[in-house]
């Protein structure tokens, strides 16, 4: 239904879609995540030429609407959107907010059009606020009105754009309630969400988009359960990322202990645990690893902090020998560093360059 080959948009300082190619479905229902500024917004803007893009090719039904001399205003009848902040015409009444697009664009009688916004108020629950002005009404119940002011179009594809992002967390589950009937109805959406239960319920695909592109795309049990790209499990698991490379054994030893102790106050992890992450990390690779492997190495030591669930994880890569911690004979060491963890795991890799690693979880 819809195809974007490169998509591309620049600004003068910024470029948040660098390369954007996907297809999407009659009847997919698409969560877009992923950080702040990663062109989220910017890709349905440009999908419904909002933001004309920079370059590239956007396909509504195998009609592209980037072409020149594209009658976009006939394209943009069967996409509805959806803003973060409602839109609505203050000076009108909800039912007359409705009214207006069918009447003008469609040809609709005001009759016609009338008893099809109804229907629709009804659909979300708000009939009793026909004649109400949006300043009487509550965020929830606009972004409502905003939903059956673009059904009333009878769009194919709806776009929506942080949906409830400006609504108080007591408003998020009505609208959601109406997405999720539409969900069932079939209809073709696309929604930029921050929502992560939301997305995983609702959608039959996910978009994470990272460094402009669509960084990784698929149903919400693999992104949300087993992410295939690294970005994307970091950005799930709401994972903080510290990476140090150790390329001779009289390294700065006191200059990572330190890096440590910033990473961990910049992320506000406990005292305790930086101190069980700096003890560990100086028995595993001072003691126990470093006297044991050639002398030209390389070691990457990974340390991944879990806001979620409130843990460190460290993982130390390195080549030369196959050799396995925890058989050592520093015996003291290895006992000094299972103290400081909940666990430790080596896996020998011989795909990888650094083929040895061993991971630690730590509280």
């Amino acid at each position: 239904m819809i195809r974007i080959e490169h998509l591309r948009k620049e600004y003068p300082k910024a470029i948040p879609l660098k390369d954007v190619n996907v297809e999407i479905r009659k009847g997919d229902v698409i969560s877009v995540i992923g950080p702040s500024g990663t062109g989220k917004s910017t890709l349905i803007r440009c999908i419904n030429m909002l933001d004309p893009p920079t370059s590239g090719k956007i396909f509504i039904d195998d009609e592209e609407i980037t072409a020149k001399g594209c009658d976009i205003a006939r394209l943009r009848r069967k996409m509805g959107m959806v803003f973060q902040h409602f839109n609505l015409f203050p000076h009108m009444t909800v039912i007359e907010n409705i009214m207006t697009a069918p009447v003008d664009l469609l040809g609709k009688t005001k009759q016609e059009a009338y008893d099809k916004g109804m229907e629709l108020l009804r659909t979300v629950g708000l009939a009793d606020k026909a004649l109400s002005y949006p300043n009487d009404l509550s965020g929830g119940q606009k972004q409502r009105v905003a939903i059956a002011r673009t059904l009333a179009m009878e769009p194919e594809i709806i776009l929506f754009d942080e949906p409830t992002s400006a609504l108080d967390p007591t408003m998020i589950g009505e609208v959601q309630a109406v997405i999720r009937d539409l969900a069932k109805r079939g209809t073709t959406m696309i929604i930029v969400t921050h929502e992560m239960k939301f997305a995983r319920e609702v959608c039959n695909r996910v978009f994470y988009m990272d460094q402009g592109e669509v960084y990784e795309d698929g149903p919400p049990e693999q992104i949300f359960d087993n992410p295939q790209k690294e970005r994307t499990r970091q950005f799930i698991r709401r994972l903080k990322v510290l990476e140090y490379t150790i390329d001779s054994k009289d390294f700065d030893f006191i200059g990572l202990n330190t890096k440590i102790e910033e990473f961990g106050r910049k992320h506000r992890i406990s005292q305790k645990t930086i101190y069980n992450i700096q003890s560990y990390v100086e028995e595993m690779c001072v003691q126990i690893l470093l006297p044991q492997i050639d002398n030209r190495f390389e070691m990457l030591i990974t340390l991944e902090y879990s806001e979620e669930k409130d843990e460190a994880n460290v993982v130390i890569r390195y080549n030369g020998n196959g050799f396995d911690p925890l058989q050592t004979e520093n015996e003291l060491s290895l006992l000094l560093a299972k103290k400081a963890t909940e666990s430790i795991v080596y896996q020998a890799e011989p795909e990888n360059v650094l083929y040895n690693r061993v991971s630690a979880e730590i509280r």
